[in-house]
């Protein structure tokens, strides 16, 4: 399985919401944070100010034009004006009887309009990719290589624009869509040198290869030795590169993964934890209990159990 696929496959997105920013100047917004959530907008028309506003590192302002797409990860609060000191009203006050539909705001000068959404995943199937990502993905559309995102986007544009029967079924697949094509834009763009972080590894044409073989059979019994060949490196260059990259070892990024895959065993099957520990490369349901333990500090019954609400 790709790394990828595997991760989106588990992030299980709950609910999509979308509205359509008719903005004229002066005007601003400003969001609040909200974990668990992913939030992107499109500029269809015009431009503006995007800030970013995380208290440990805060980017913006960054100007956004027409064709430019940004998705913010990770929930973070963001402002958006027409200037970058125009007052900013709370989005929730001015989006919250619009939703699905048109958002007027502001005064009467210059107009811009944005396609925003937001939507929620499965918060346990999200965090490993949440984790991994910037706080920021700017998505300029003059890059031949987010031609899909900018296919998926114009449809989203249309569905805001003309109402019909189901639309709100298809925004929430489309932003479903969009986030997954963004995210391939943002690794498309990766300088796989030089860059580092999970993301960067995948796109790393020897450090990529061993991290596929790994994610297609985590219930192996990997070595450092046999993913290094895999990568065509020495023992020794393959684990410098991978620490690198990944800030960890190649068998600790191992047992990270299998305890993902375990996890999502628990919380959506009901596997017995026998099978689901040989399946990720636990021969005893003890040694398997044991390491899940650690890492998610609570044994496998009782995550299942914590769980089940969520999973009903």
């Amino acid at each position: 399985m790709d790394p990828l696929d595997e991760v989106f496959a588990a992030m299980r997105v709950e609910n999509a919401l979308y509205a359509r920013l008719e903005a004229k100047a002066p005007w601003g917004l400003s969001t609040r944070r909200v974990d668990g959530t992913a939030r992107f907008g499109l500029i269809l028309r015009g431009g503006c100010w995007l800030t970013l506003d995380d208290n440990t590192q805060p980017l913006g302002p960054i100007a956004l034009v027409a064709g430019d797409c940004f998705v913010i990860p990770q929930g973070l609060p963001y402002t958006l004006r027409d200037e970058p000191k125009s007052p900013t009203v709370n989005c929730v006050d001015v989006v919250r009887a619009n939703i699905g539909g048109v958002v007027p705001i502001g005064g009467d000068g210059a107009g811009t309009t944005i396609v925003s959404g937001w939507f929620n995943f499965d918060a346990h199937g999200a965090q490993p990719l949440m984790d991994l990502l910037p706080g920021l993905l700017h998505i300029r559309m003059d890059q031949d290589r987010t031609q899909l995102l900018q296919a998926a986007l114009q449809l989203l544009a249309m569905e805001t624009s003309q109402r019909g029967l189901g639309s709100g079924l298809v925004a929430s697949r489309l932003a479903d869509i969009i986030f997954v094509q963004a995210v391939r834009a943002h690794i498309d763009a990766l300088d796989a040198n030089t860059g580092t972080g999970w993301l960067a590894a995948l796109s790393d044409r020897r450090i990529g290869a061993a991290l596929r073989l790994l994610h297609q059979d985590v219930a192996a019994n990997w070595t450092v030795e046999a993913l290094a060949a895999a990568a065509g490196m020495s023992r020794s260059g393959f684990a410098l590169r991978f620490k690198e990259k990944l800030g960890q070892s190649p068998l600790d990024y191992l047992t990270r993964w299998r305890m993902f895959r375990a996890g999502h065993l628990l919380r959506h099957t009901d596997k017995p934890l026998v099978e689901i520990a040989d399946s990720v490369g636990y021969q005893s349901e003890a040694a398997f209990n044991k390491a899940f333990k650690r890492s998610s500090g609570a044994a496998p019954g009782a995550y299942r159990r914590s769980s089940l609400p969520a999973a009903a």
